[in-house]
């Protein structure tokens, strides 16, 4: 089944509202973010033509992350950041031209944190705050930075305390920012701190999109294992302007609708009691495995293997070219190789040219 497009945007930016109500005093202007959701949301995630520049007040490491970390503590910042990108990444370019171009977010930035940049394709040397040595690559595959942009909060002790992996709406990067800097992270998970503006009912009784190639209940995980397909598992809620983005972009091309027919599918309301059987053969509800999931943006769509473990997740903005890539990897078992999601794609590139 496809979706006409024009059919799913009649919410727009409903989401966005509630969360702004975290704090008004830290989120930009909520009329602002209103006009420019499309604009920041969708876009064409196509390789780029040209490299990108960092910014110039990105910090520049001389390769060990301790010294970094002791000139922020000396500034009086509260840590770090190692942001982990690719020259032609049209999800970092979006990264810059939006979450970082906003003055507000930058200056709220740069109070708190200096932000060190890496090549997840580098060869350069970096010692991380354990005194371990990578190399650029091998510091992003540590840190398991499947989609660039990716970011890494180290607290004023050096210990890694968070991580965004991929591209995010600015209002969700400035609570992430929020969210670290005054120390949320030693009480509650990212997502238990976003959902504090969870407006109850809103999420819950707005219907979701329904789609062909996900599978009706019950939901028992263990009983689709059975047919050796991999399981994608669709978090979804109610009232999603990002949800719609997803259904009336990627998921509406037959391409991408082809390799979800592989699959077991299932799509869940995150914040309701729909009673699913995990992979693991856990008997819970939809709410409950989101939590322990530590799920917090939607859409967010895991990956199973037949045997229960999970593969990988998309948690982040993403369109065409990224989702179909996730889609191969799984199908083809790309992740039996051990080489990582990234090596497997370059890999994977290189075989097609």
């Amino acid at each position: 089944m496809l979706i006409n497009q024009t059919t799913m945007f009649k919410t727009r930016t409903t989401f966005l509202l509630l969360l702004l109500l975290l704090s008004p005093t830290v989120y930009p202007a909520v009329d602002a973010v209103i006009d420019n959701t499309d604009n920041i949301l969708v876009f064409d995630d196509a390789q780029l033509d040209e490299e990108l520049v960092y910014p110039d007040w990105f910090k520049l490491s001389f390769g060990d992350l301790n010294d970094d970390l002791h000139d922020a503590k000396a500034a009086g910042k509260k840590g770090i950041i190692t942001y982990f990108g690719q020259k032609r990444c049209a999800y970092c370019e979006q990264f810059f031209k939006t979450s970082l171009s906003d003055t507000d977010t930058k200056n709220y930035l740069l109070k708190h944190f200096d932000i060190i940049a890496f090549d997840i394709w580098g060869i350069d040397d970096i010692i991380d705050t354990d005194d371990k040595e990578y190399s650029e690559r091998e510091l992003s595959v540590h840190y398991k930075t499947n989609f660039t942009p990716s970011l890494v909060f180290y607290d004023i002790n050096g210990t890694p305390v968070f991580r965004l992996r991929g591209f995010y709406p600015p209002y969700q990067f400035r609570a992430a920012l929020q969210y670290v800097a005054e120390a949320f992270y030693k009480k509650e998970t990212f997502a238990e701190y976003l959902e504090r503006a969870n407006p109850g009912e809103h999420f819950i009784l707005a219907g979701l999109t329904e789609r062909d190639f996900f599978m009706a209940p019950p939901y028992d995980l263990t009983t689709t294992e059975k047919n050796g397909r991999p399981i994608a598992v669709f978090f979804e809620q109610g009232n999603c302007h990002t949800c719609d983005l997803l259904h009336s972009g990627p998921l509406n091309k037959e391409r991408i609708i082809h390799k979800l027919e592989k699959m077991n599918v299932i799509q869940l309301n995150m914040w309701t009691d729909t009673i699913v059987t995990t992979p693991r053969g856990i008997k819970t509800t939809a709410k409950n495995w989101a939590k322990k999931l530590k799920i917090f943006y939607t859409p967010s769509i895991i990956f199973f293997d037949s045997d229960g473990s999970e593969i990988i997740r998309i948690d982040s903005v993403t369109h065409f070219y990224r989702i179909l890539s996730v889609l191969d990897y799984v199908n083809k078992q790309g992740y039996k190789q051990n080489k990582g999601y990234q090596q497997w794609r370059l890999e994977q590139r290189e075989i097609s040219r």
